[in-house]
């Protein structure tokens, strides 16, 4: 009971960011496997082969923008979280751009040009 009164009244919204960040990971996750279907690269076959599939290079985009996204994720949660219960309300603003950046990086890197994902993301 101790803890949970040492928890900032403004924590729900680095709760809030956390629940964005894991819906733009299904966004993403969606994402792969139109383009699976899309490129035809079947399970479970992480990345395509440019030998074996013309548009390897435009799937392993979108699998990569995922994928780094997800490598990211554990750090991600655990500085939001804990920099929250400091600083919720900056924690929770910053958190929220580093959502958005993803987001930009994804659709960048999606592209097929890895260049495009430093864009905006």
């Amino acid at each position: 009971m101790v803890a949970i009164e040492k928890i900032p009244n403004e924590y729900g919204y680095v709760a809030l960011v956390l629940v964005l960040y894991c819906f733009l990971n299904f966004y993403m996750a969606f994402q792969v496997g139109a383009a699976r279907k899309k490129y035809k690269v079947f399970y479970p076959t992480l990345y395509a082969l440019e030998s074996e599939n013309k548009d390897a290079k435009l799937f392993n985009c979108v699998q990569r923008g995922h994928q780094n996204s997800l490598e990211m994720m554990p750090m991600f949660f655990l500085m939001l979280s804990l920099g929250g219960l400091q600083h919720p309300i900056i924690a929770s603003a910053i958190g929220f751009l580093y959502t958005v950046g993803r987001f930009f990086y994804f659709k960048g890197y999606s592209t097929g040009n890895p260049q495009n994902r430093l864009k905006l993301g």
